[in-house]
């Protein structure tokens, strides 16, 4: 059984609760996600998109077509993605998390877009773009 996750933005206006089971976890390299969070990489998992429930309304911003990023309008924290390319699924922010322990990477994506200067030392695969690709 796997345990109920949960997080908050910055602020804690907005709160989630997820069941899971996490669908995958990993580290996003690509330039859309570091801009979108100002930090060198991204740290997502997967869940069914009908799990999540939710405490407070998410802003949404669509940054491509088909693609939404949720965050809150108070803070500005991140704390989704959501995309038509993967319709039954919602993509959460590990850094979000209430218990971070909990998230369990599997892989690097969008490698081949990632930043020079950060230094990756794990085993962990390294997808040149999503695990699809």
């Amino acid at each position: 059984m796997s345990p109920t996750l949960a997080g908050r933005c910055l602020c804690g206006q907005i709160r989630w609760r997820a069941p899971g089971p996490v669908l995958w976890a990993g580290h996003c390299h690509c330039e859309s996600c570091r801009r979108a969070t100002s930090a060198p990489v991204t740290s997502f998992f997967g869940v069914a998109r009908g799990s999540v429930t939710w405490e407070g309304a998410p802003s949404v911003y669509i940054s491509s077509p088909g693609t939404e990023r949720g965050y809150c309008g108070q803070c500005g924290g991140p704390l989704f993605y959501r995309s038509s390319r993967w319709p039954d699924e919602v993509h959460l922010y590990a850094a979000c998390l209430d218990c971070p322990d909990l998230f369990r990477p599997q892989a690097h994506y969008h490698y081949a877009e990632r930043v020079p200067w950060l230094r990756i030392e794990d085993d962990l695969p390294k997808f040149s773009g999503s695990a699809e690709a």
